[in-house]
This record gives structure tokens, C-alpha cells and sequence, in this order.
């Protein structure tokens, strides 16, 4: 399990392309090399109300929280989260550049006795491994 969930403004529909967002997430956390293929989820979630800051209504936000299991130290975390924040900052630059505009990501970590999962998409991974 890394689950990244992507809240943003209904807003930047007309900046981002959230499909290629949810891309540049998961291709970043596979790279990381810390969590698991078959685990990995993006999604992005649009809010259609939202206020920001003054009530401006062209300030725009993506907030974006990765839900993990437990079994990485901190250290390992803290690169990995590094990783993935670095690829979508980046990949976001157009949208700073062009309006005001708020990034955040935050880690939550999972306490195994309180989480329940059930998924084949490991297996079917190995299965098409040579």
C-alpha cells in the first residue's frame, strides 16, 4: 500500500491535466523503489467548493496524501517523499508560473492492526514476471 489520494480545486481543470498528474505520481513512486508495484495508487479528487486564502477565485490548490503502511524507516520515507514531491512540483511549474497556486504533501502512516486489504494485482505482477 501506497495510496496517494489528490484533493485539488475545481479550478485547475482548465491549467492540469490530472490524468497526466496521477502518471507523474505513480511513475515517481515506482521509482522510489520502496513500495511495492501492485500497491501503488493515484487518484485525484476534484472539489467543486472549496475558498482559498481572500476568496479569490483564481488561487487554485493541489493537496495530495500518500496513506502507507508501516515498515519504513524514517529516513526511507523522507527520500521517497522527496522523490515523488520533486517530479510533481516540477511537473507543476507551468501552473506557479501562470497563477497563484498552493502545493502540499503530507505522509500518513497506516497502523497495521487497523488496516484490512485484500489485493490479486501482486500475484498477477509476479505471474507476468519472465
Amino acid at each position: 500500500m501506497p495510496h496517494f489520494s489528490i484533493e485539488y480545486s475545481a479550478n485547475l481543470d482548465a491549467r492540469v491535466d490530472m490524468a497526466a498528474v496521477c502518471e507523474v505520481v505513480r511513475k515517481a513512486a515506482s521509482e522510489t523503489g520502496i513500495f511495492p508495484i501492485g500497491g501503488i495508487r493515484v487518484r485525484a479528487i476534484r472539489c467543486e467548493h472549496y475558498a482559498i486564502a481572500d476568496g479569490k477565485l483564481d488561487y487554485g490548490f493541489l493537496a495530495m496524501l500518500l496513506r502507507l503502511g508501516e515498515g519504513r524507516d524514517l529516513p526511507a520515507r523522507q527520500k521517497a517523499g522527496e522523490h515523488v514531491f520533486k517530479a510533481l512540483s516540477a511537473h507543476l511549474d507551468p501552473v506557479f508560473a501562470n497563477s497563484k497556486f498552493a502545493l502540499s504533501f503530507d505522509m500518513q502512516i497506516n497502523d497495521a492492526a487497523t488496516s484490512w486489504k485484500r489485493n490479486n494485482i501482486h500475484d498477477a505482477l509476479k505471474a507476468k514476471m519472465p
